[in-house]
């Protein structure tokens, strides 16, 4: 029979419960278990495709196309369980599907109310599980005391009651740091653990994040304060790298409490090797290497999350160190960094910082520095080609400008006879893009065929706008080769430069698909050439 795992947080937001999750999970298979994780997020976003970058993270997506919270991708980094749709919810669709049954007249003319109607849908979310495994991990978001998040609180409280020595509840709060005190506090961890009690929900285990050294003293009192046992009030210090999580809490004991509250064998040691392997990698790199993100979303490091875990991944694989340099396209950047190793664009929406973005992928191309584009990436590599190349002085997109000679544009405006396909400004916005895996056809003897190995692959999509295949023969004279095609032969997937050590982009995301276990083989090759490059120069 499965086993659940709540994961909650308190005090404060950002404390990791992704993170925490996704180590959990990954000590769980150490020990031979089976898991599935998944995300209940309190806002009433449908989902979080059309919130800013900015505000929520990067948008992750699934190989079915669920736009997703970021934390799914620390599920899959470190568990290598593949999210779906049916493992992400908000409360944004929980009530979409409440008001539709009502309206369809599926409550029989009763009142409709949160309790047991709201709870209910939300508790058939936690239990529909068509992959039986030993462990279901279900991370609540936000924190606890939000208004919104209450009846997803009262939900897991009822399941706890429902299937009793089934349910476990791992609640991670904060033990702040007051500087002119010299010392870290546990009343929020109380008053947290006060505020769960209230609702019904008693902690199994309370994960404790702190900045500092937490004593011995710390976590006693917050076990006898909060009525827990002492081994299951379990440090969790920063680390240096996030794939240490899961050898901390090992060594702290979590997995052990985890496994003694559901009275399974805990006395058998975990294989932790491969997470050794990594934390050898992280603390002893022989290489260095410097590589710029140019985007526009760089005071917010979160909104390309998966990237820089990608470009770590490579490094791991290279037994190096990968140096971010960011570089906001918003801004004048004509005062470039002259230790620049490798240059990447990242997917973004919208025409502001499209400029910046143009002017580094010249300089890469024309220099010879490894480039790397990725989605919107891609697409601003083809415009600055046609543009300086090819002579086409109007060639953009029909997503930033509303004239030119679209060699990016949405596929019915570059499909129509008359070229006079009407642009829709006004429609919506969300669930209208190109989402999920798709599969391509790798052109032979490409160097993106050499790369992958395969003349097939697939990889996960996020956008509206593509290349104009009908410009396929004026650029490959030229020398920008379309080396990757979409299985119908309408789309443009990937394109490369010859006589260019490294200048791919790509329409999809391969960043997603990237493990700590795996580098993905396109970060991987980018860092191998921007690490060729340094040595050169």
């Amino acid at each position: 029979m499965t086993k659940f795992i709540f994961i909650t947080g308190g005090v404060v937001s950002s404390l990791g419960k992704g993170l925490a999750s996704s180590a959990i999970g990954a000590l769980l298979q150490a020990r031979g278990f089976s898991v599935k994780l998944r995300k209940l997020d309190p806002y009433l976003n449908i989902d979080p495709g059309t919130m800013s970058p900015t505000q929520h993270g990067e948008v992750f997506v699934t190989e079915d196309g669920a736009e997703t919270d970021l934390d799914l991708g620390h599920y899959e980094r470190f568990t290598g369980v593949d999210t779906k749709k049916s493992d992400t919810i908000t409360a944004g669709q929980i009530y979409a599907e409440l008001l539709s049954k009502e309206r369809k007249g599926d409550y029989l003319g009763g009142t409709v109310q949160v309790i047991p109607h709201v709870t209910d849908l939300i508790k058939k979310f936690i239990l529909n599980n068509p992959q039986k495994v030993d462990f279901m991990l279900c991370e609540i978001g936000g924190t606890v005391g939000d208004i919104e998040a209450l009846p997803f609180f009262e939900a897991i409280r009822q399941l706890a009651y429902e299937m009793p020595n089934s349910c476990a509840f791992v609640h991670l709060t904060l033990l702040p740091f007051i500087e002119s005190a010299d010392e870290l506090k546990t009343k929020p961890t109380q008053h947290s653990i006060k505020e769960l009690r209230s609702i019904g929900i008693q902690p199994s285990i309370i994960l404790c994040r702190a900045e500092r050294e937490i004593t011995k003293h710390h976590l006693e009192k917050i076990a006898m304060m909060c009525s827990v046992a002492k081994e299951a009030v379990i440090g969790a210090p920063n680390v240096k790298s996030i794939y240490e999580v899961p050898i901390t809490y090992h060594q702290n004991g979590l997995d052990t409490q985890l496994l003694k509250f559901f009275n399974l064998n805990y006395k058998a040691k975990p294989d932790l090797s491969k997470w050794l392997k990594i934390k050898e990698a992280i603390d002893n790199p022989q290489t260095q290497v410097n590589i710029a993100i140019v985007g526009k979303y760089t005071d917010y490091r979160d909104s390309y999350k998966s990237i820089l875990e990608a470009l770590d991944h490579a490094s791991f694989a290279l037994k190096s160190k990968v140096n971010i340099i960011w570089l906001n396209a918003r801004n004048d950047i004509s005062n470039l960094p002259k230790n620049i190793h490798g240059i990447l664009v990242p997917g973004g929406f919208g025409s502001d910082g499209t400029a910046g973005k143009i002017k580094m992928i010249e300089y890469a191309r024309k220099n010879k520095i490894p480039y790397l584009g990725i989605c919107f990436g891609m697409q601003m590599a083809v415009i600055e080609f046609a543009r300086n190349v090819l002579k086409i002085k109007d060639a953009t997109s029909s997503e930033i400008d509303s004239k030119g000679t679209y060699v990016v544009a949405m596929m019915h405006q570059w499909q129509d006879k008359n070229g006079k396909a009407k642009k829709i400004y006004n429609a919506d916005l969300g669930g209208t893009m190109r989402l999920g895996a798709y599969e391509c056809i790798l052109k032979n003897s490409s160097l993106v065929h050499k790369i992958y190995n395969q003349n097939k692959i697939t990889e996960r999509h996020r956008h509206r706008y593509e290349v104009n295949i009908n410009f396929k023969d004026q650029f490959e004279k030229a020398g920008m080769i379309f080396s990757g095609i979409s299985s119908d032969g309408k789309l443009p997937e990937i394109i490369e430069v010859k006589d260019h050590p490294f200048f791919v982009g790509v329409q999809f995301h391969p960043e997603l698909k990237s493990k700590p276990f795996q580098a993905h083989p396109l970060f991987k090759k980018f860092v191998e050439q921007a690490l060729k490059y340094d040595k050169k120069n």
